[in-house]
């Protein structure tokens, strides 16, 4: 069985931090995940060999049993060859993974036999993981099982493991017994979902019922999110992992948002850009009115300070910028006209082009 390197699984070195494992790993699931990759394989299999290789490493137990044995963990399945490959034939004695444990107590005894075996199940973790950390062990003896060195009475396998801080999971094994396997649970899932909200409510902040795989939850999204604002809900997701809000505003009709910052347009009668006045323009906040000089043209922008967006996290709140557009009036009666045009001639206006 083909040792495998975790570290190069996940992509860290073998001196990487559990902060380092824990963002590799969720790097790997979240481009390998089935759902995100139908019916491919070979993005299955990364999959897979991720869950197991974050299963050990995030795991400081597992982690330091996994650092100490390396490569070598197939002598400890063996039980006949030396770490390392150097083959004495004899796992208790000089060189091999047992040595410094008596057999009986005496030295003596030939009829002790050790073997590991898989259940043939394939679930979510391969045969390398489950021989290295009890799968499922068998442990066969004779009439005398070993013992720690200078003890006396009957040892199982599992007690010598034991010894050596690298007892399996599954539970001890008696004379001629089975330790039974305890499955290691599969690595919480983190999920995503989808909230959309008005330019309104992401001014003033409010709460959406959002549906995961049949699962009702209420989020609250803050004050001044924008699309692509990311909630997150810790151990929330039907997967035991962490539960993604992502937010989307649904465009305003009348009103640009660029970051906190707010834009939008004013319409002008020709009297009120002529002449100047106060007008009322609408805000997320409320109606305001806006002192036009006169002779403003079409395109002047005017500066509403603090009447934008808040800003997440803050206490800033962006501006509003207005940009004027002069109407023109049509359908003019004769009348009407002819006052334009008696206005016109007195108004002294250079060539604009």
């Amino acid at each position: 069985m083909e040792y495998k390197d975790y570290y190069a699984v996940l992509g860290v070195p073998r001196t990487a931090s559990q902060t380092e494992i824990k963002k590799a790993y969720r790097k790997l699931a979240r481009k390998d995940h089935p759902d995100a990759n139908p019916g491919d394989t070979a993005a299955e299999r990364r999959f897979k060999d991720a869950n197991e290789a974050h299963a050990v490493l995030s795991d400081p137990a597992k982690r330091k049993q996994y650092d100490a044995l390396g490569a070598n963990w197939e002598a400890f399945s063996r039980a006949g060859a030396a770490p390392g490959g150097a083959g004495t034939g004899d796992p208790f004695g000089p060189g091999g993974p047992f040595a410094g444990f008596a057999r009986g107590g005496t030295g003596g005894g030939g009829n002790v036999r050790y073997e590991f075996r898989t259940s043939g199940d394939p679930g979510e973790f391969s045969d390398f993981f489950r021989v290295f950390f009890g799968g499922e062990e068998t442990a066969s003896t004779g009439p005398t099982a070993p013992t720690g060195r200078g003890g006396t009475g009957g040892m199982s396998f599992q007690d010598v493991l034991a010894g050596m801080g690298l007892a399996g999971r599954g539970g001890e094994a008696g004379r001629g017994g089975t330790a039974t396997r305890t499955r290691v649970p599969a690595p919480a899932r983190d999920a995503e979902a989808e909230a959309e909200i008005t330019l309104e409510e992401a001014f003033r902040g409010t709460k959406r019922l959002i549906d995961v795989e049949g699962k009702r939850l209420e989020v609250t999204i803050p004050p001044g999110a924008d699309t692509g604002t990311r909630i997150r809900l810790a151990g929330r997701a039907p997967g035991g992992g962490d539960l993604f809000v992502i937010v989307r505003v649904r465009p305003d009709p009348h009103v640009k948002r660029r970051g906190a910052d707010l834009e939008r347009e004013l319409p002008l009668t020709l009297a009120e850009a002529l002449l100047g006045g106060e007008v009322p323009v609408g805000t997320l906040k409320g109606t305001v009115l806006l002192t036009i000089p006169a002779g403003t043209q079409t395109g002047r922008t005017f500066r509403l300070a603090g009447q934008g967006m808040p800003r997440m996290n803050s206490k800033d709140t962006g501006d509003l910028y207005v940009k004027t557009r002069v109407v023109l009036p049509t359908r003019l009666n004769d009348e009407a006209r002819d006052a334009a045009a008696h206005f016109l001639a007195l108004v002294d206006q250079p060539d604009p082009r």
